[in-house]
């Protein structure tokens, strides 16, 4: 890390004419940017917190950033909501937490880090260095600008007897006795968990029992999170007449649905899957939007080089904002929220068949691709992103093999209605988020891409038929530095 130019002023000239840089997309101005906080819908206003790296493009000295919206879509930069404390049990970073509602005031429950002796240690990834906690912010006005923190942990350690890989990303929800809360965790050779507590009033704790445990997956890793004995950013909650688990670890976000057991507070999965079969996509948290729609926001992380993105002067993005449903089978269902469409230019439509393939220039690089199909079962579909000549992203849906491909990724879709998949695609600089039926994800960042010189292509091999729509986007604002 130090090679790096972790304090280097940024350059907010290249910054603002940086092709890679999205535009449809929450991103700080410059900097570290990534997994959503603490979402919550206040005074008609929509707040969206999020791990920031104020000073440097890479990861590091974890403040929480803040910004307002009355749309999900179009955002207004707020000043930094909550920073280390020297000396306090957040000293060396506000790490990721929730909000809720208590007592008529916005509440943060996140979790705080500090230098520890080894005995009290928390973060098991090699360095044995620090020690987590959960902790407590209350907003002191109706803008939450302004937050007062608890000086004092209201979970300063993990549970006796358990030797935890990790503990931190605090996950609450009420029920008719009390406050519930899960804490992302896990222990050496057993697996990621969530750690339950119970409380009345919010800052006295105590604990139960693990919610639910999964199994390492036997690989020897030194961060517990690579062998799925540590899971990071639980998310619990009810949805249709079941509860979703969404946690992150092994580098992807999956999912469970299953049955919660209110008496015994014990959570049984039913159906599992991968949330987003990207590498880009990680850490996400739902909350509930004025209209009760269930809306996950995630970190759109690079997959360039740390040198890359630390000399360009910004890293990270958040996602589109996601509804998730709960879909016939009990599987988890999501799709871009409606508010995206507002950003929509003037449509084009075309019909591609075999050996008839769309192509079209982009004059800019944001778009969006409705594809509705008339599939029939030996019928394989291409997108691609032709860039300078050359391929530069393609996605093939294959209904024979009921597959998708992406580059080298290749995984099956065994419970979409085939043969009739329709693909949503998103693209906004180096982001391409894509959506197959309702039921998957896959979202990538692809590079070196520029306007004018980008197309694309849309082909289908067999005797099916594909309905197209592409939309030009508008940027959420005319200043790249304020999107």
């Amino acid at each position: 890390m130090s090679a790096l130019r972790v304090n280097a002023e940024p350059d907010v000239a290249t910054i603002a004419h940086d092709s890679n840089r999205p535009e449809c997309h929450l991103l700080p101005q410059h900097n570290w940017m990534n997994d959503p906080n603490g979402p919550i819908f206040w005074k008609g206003k929509y707040h969206l917190f999020y791990q920031l790296n104020p000073h440097a493009a890479v990861w590091g000295d974890m403040h929480w950033g803040h910004a307002v919206s009355t749309d999900m879509v179009h955002w207004k930069h707020q000043p930094v909501a909550m920073a280390p404390t020297p000396g306090g049990a957040d000293s060396e970073g506000c790490f990721s937490g929730s909000a809720v509602v208590l007592n008529g005031k916005p509440t943060f429950i996140y979790t705080g880090v500090q230098n520890a002796p080894k005995e009290q240690v928390t973060i098991r990834d090699g360095s044995d260095k620090l020690r987590e906690t959960q902790m407590i912010a209350v907003a002191e006005d109706d803008e939450l600008l302004r937050w007062k923190k608890d000086e004092q942990p209201v979970i300063p350690l993990p549970p006796p007897g358990v030797q935890v890989t990790g503990f931190r990303d605090p996950c609450p929800w009420k029920e008719h006795d009390g406050w519930y809360l899960g804490v992302g965790s896990g222990e050496r050779g057993k697996g990621g968990c969530v750690l339950l507590y119970h409380s009345q009033d919010f800052r006295h704790w105590d604990y139960l029992h693990k919610l639910v445990e999964g199994k390492p997956n036997g690989k020897q890793a030194a961060n517990p999170c690579d062998s799925g004995e540590m899971w990071e950013c639980p998310d619990f909650f009810p949805l249709g007449k079941r509860h979703c688990l969404i946690y992150s670890t092994e580098n992807k976000v999956l999912w469970t649905t299953g049955r919660y057991d209110a008496a015994a507070h014990i959570y049984t999965p039913e159906r599992s899957g991968v949330l987003d079969h990207g590498a880009a996509y990680y850490a996400p948290k739902s909350f509930v939007a004025a209209d009760g729609r269930r809306v996950l926001w995630g970190w759109l992380r690079e997959t360039r080089p740390d040198a890359e993105f630390a000399a360009a002067g910004w890293s990270g993005c958040m996602s589109y904002p996601r509804v998730l449903t709960i879909g016939s089978q009990g599987q988890l269902e999501m799709q871009p929220a409606k508010e995206v469409e507002q950003l929509r230019g003037p449509v084009e439509r075309a019909t591609v068949t075999d050996g008839s393939p769309f192509r079209g220039k982009l004059d800019g690089l944001r778009g969006e691709l409705n594809l509705r199909s008339n599939l029939l079962t030996d019928t394989v579909t291409t997108v691609r992103l032709i860039s300078r000549g050359q391929a530069a992203w393609e996605l093939t849906v294959d209904v024979p093999a009921k597959t998708v491909r992406c580059g080298e990724l290749e995984f099956p879709f065994p419970g979409l209605p085939w043969p009739h998949p329709d693909l949503r695609m998103f693209l906004d600089g180096s982001v391409i988020e894509s959506f197959i039926g309702a039921r998957e994800a896959l979202t990538s960042r692809v590079y070196g891409m520029k306007p004018g010189e980008t197309e694309l292509e849309v082909s289908v091999k067999g005797k099916g038929q594909i309905k197209l729509q592409t939309w030009p986007l508008k940027a959420i604002s005319a200043d790249r530095l304020t999107s």
